[in-house]
């Protein structure tokens, strides 16, 4: 094993608590062939009589605050020529002991890194960095992609290629560092790291946020108590920013592509609508949206400006072009008469085996129709469509759905099922709890929690789960009703449980199913419909049908088409196999997520869309 030099440089000012507590912790781990420095950047408290405590570390006294920026400097300059750079605020706290082993196997893993920084959390333990992305539009920082502070279930939790990752924590190797010349002086503090990122990458360097450590950054620590001077540098460093680097942010994006759409509601157009634009903004595809739904559709409902997510905000606040080259409808196929481009793209699907008349009408109308699935595109031109037709399948977000994600198992060992039920005729709910109750005792170490949503005023969900009769003998079953989890936090969900179960008559894709795989969860589901493009025998329990039946239900665009009849008896099989089988269904959940992983992302959804779009001449 290459054994490398490391210097870790902090700079203190003033508050020296802070720096007392980012010491006691950082001796802790390990830093073998590492030596510290910290830089007493001008503080007037306690702090320079404090260092001299700390027999471990080098102490540069500086007789003015330098700012951020030439500290650094000033003390990378006094280390070890051949040492690689650690840069630490001096608000971090450490309880990771093997933190930097892990940076440094990071930063050497593939050469083209040059930069790596890790997750922070807030001291609410909350999650508060996962690495930079500063738009052109805005050019305001933000340390997640959605912007906001999310609970810690370790989403995250894999190395990933970033914009940037804030300087509190900084791995820095020292050949880089050395062609860039150090921190860019034009900076005092703020938007310093981002701008030594965005140089390393012009170099060939990538910036990288390493999944597998954790540390605390107790944000401003260093400047509390000095707000107003710490807004006037934010601001400052914004403007010299701003002049260096929007026009060349701006620039990356190519090619352009209008998205008509559905964004901000609990629904599956909405949520995988959401994500591919996410997955096509970080390829720098130029995207504008407009809401396709509204007044005089089959959705009149209006939809909410804001989407509290940074990078969505930012696409759905740019101009919708009054005729944009390409534009997608992805929706129902009813509003595809909608599109609005120069090339017209539908992009929908269904639960059922044919799509109704108008839908077809419409979709004669595009250039192109895009589907997810071999289901939904042999359905497609069975019904009559006319036009060239492609597959563009959906995918999942790993960074969330993956099964490293935190955990709660059930409190009394049980080994538990879980169903998602949207209450009506395509989910077959009677079926599924009927026959979970059937299949076991209440007295065996097994129970089924199924989460029922209904969004029907007519339907009375008590009443009608005491319909189904079932037995206080039989198999446990416990509901959770109509209960709003954040969708983050669904991976939670799905790792507290240890068997997911989708045993419903048709889906046009079932990104749930997809979410429970990626968290590497056995799953049980019908061998019948969309998902059958990634719910295999190799990954998933499949369930058999007896055939297909006419499908009669409130939705209108089933009429005259038909869907799965699930066996019956086969789902209690199933049940059985898994439960008595638990070891088994386990390497198949864990099958089913490396396959979620390796060929199931949304850049793979986007590296079709992105080949699709770019083909286009008009």
């Amino acid at each position: 094993m290459t054994v490398r030099n490391k210097s870790i440089i902090i700079l203190a000012w003033n508050n020296w608590q802070e720096t007392e507590k980012c010491l006691d912790t950082l001796v802790k781990t390990q830093l073998e062939n590492t030596k510290v420095t910290v830089l007493n950047n001008g503080s007037t408290d306690a702090t320079k009589e404090k260092l001299k405590n700390y027999d471990w570390i080098r102490v540069i006294n500086s007789p003015k605050n330098l700012g951020f920026v030439r500290g650094n400097n000033k003390a990378v300059e006094s280390c070890e020529q051949d040492s690689d750079i650690i840069l630490i605020n001096n608000d971090i706290i450490f309880e990771q002991t093997d933190w930097l082993q892990r940076l440094e196997k990071t930063a050497y893993t593939h050469t083209s890194t040059g930069i790596v920084g890790c997750r922070l959390l807030n001291n609410k333990k909350q999650l508060l960095h996962t690495g930079t992305l500063i738009m052109p539009e805005t050019l305001w920082g933000q340390q997640m992609d959605s912007g906001k502070i999310e609970v810690d279930i370790n989403q995250y939790n894999r190395d990933r290629v970033v914009q940037g990752v804030i300087f509190a924590v900084a791995y820095i190797k020292r050949p880089v560092f050395n062609q860039l010349n150090g921190l860019a002086t034009e900076f005092h503090s703020y938007f310093e790291d981002t701008d030594f990122c965005l140089r390393a990458k012009q170099l060939g360097f990538e910036t990288v946020c390493c999944g597998s450590v954790t540390l605390t950054h107790n944000e401003h620590g260093s400047t509390q108590g000095n707000e107003s001077f710490r807004t006037k540098l934010f601001h400052q460093s914004r403007k010299i920013f701003s002049k260096k680097w929007k026009q060349k942010l701006a620039d990356e994006y190519s090619p352009e592509l209008a998205w008509q759409s559905i964004l901000n509601f609990p629904t599956g157009y909405a949520m995988s609508s959401q994500a591919m634009l996410k997955a096509l903004d970080e390829r720098k595809v130029r995207l504008q949206y407009q809401y396709v739904y509204g007044a005089n559709t089959p959705f009149a409902v209006p939809e909410r400006q804001d989407m509290q997510h940074n990078r969505l905000n930012v696409i759905c606040k740019r101009p919708f072009s009054k005729k944009p080259k390409v534009s997608v409808v992805y929706g129902q196929g009813d509003v595809f008469k909608r599109n609005q481009g120069k090339y017209k793209i539908g992009f929908t699907m269904l639960e059922v085996d044919g799509f109704p008349k108008e839908w077809i009408r419409q979709a004669n109308t595009m250039d192109e129709i895009w589907v997810p699935s071999e289901f939904n595109k042999q359905a497609m031109l069975r019904c009559g469509l006319k036009r060239p037709i492609y597959k563009i399948p959906l995918g999942v977000d790993s960074n969330y759905f993956n099964p490293q994600i935190h955990s709660y198992k059930n409190p009394n060992n049980d080994y538990v099922f879980f169903t998602n039920i949207e209450w009506g005729e395509r989910k077959n709910p009677q079926m599924q709890l009927q026959q979970f109750n059937k299949a076991f005792r209440a007295s065996d170490d097994v129970c089924l929690i199924a989460k029922l949503n209904n969004s029907d005023p007519g339907v009375n969900l008590q009443q009608q789960i005491k319909k189904l009769n079932l037995s206080a003998k039989g198999g446990r079953i416990y509901f959770i009703i109509n209960r709003v989890f954040d969708y983050y936090q669904l991976p939670l969900l799905y790792r507290s449980i240890d068997c997911y179960i989708t045993a419903g008559r048709g889906e046009g894709w079932d990104m749930p199913l997809m979410e429970a795989m990626a968290c590497g969860l056995p799953t049980i589901a019908t061998n019948w419909g969309a998902h059958q493009e990634f719910a295999t025998a190799d990954n998933s329990y499949l369930l058999n049908i007896t055939g297909t039946i006419p499908a009669i239900a409130k939705c209108p665009y089933y009429t005259g088409f038909n869907w799965a009849n699930p066996d019956a008896s086969h789902f209690c099989e199933l049940l059985l196999t898994v439960f008595n089988n638990q070891q088994q269904a386990h390497s198949k959940g864990l099958l089913a997520a490396k396959h979620m992983q390796q060929k199931w992302s949304w850049d793979n959804t986007t590296t079709k869309i992105i080949e699709r779009i770019t083909s286009v001449e008009l």
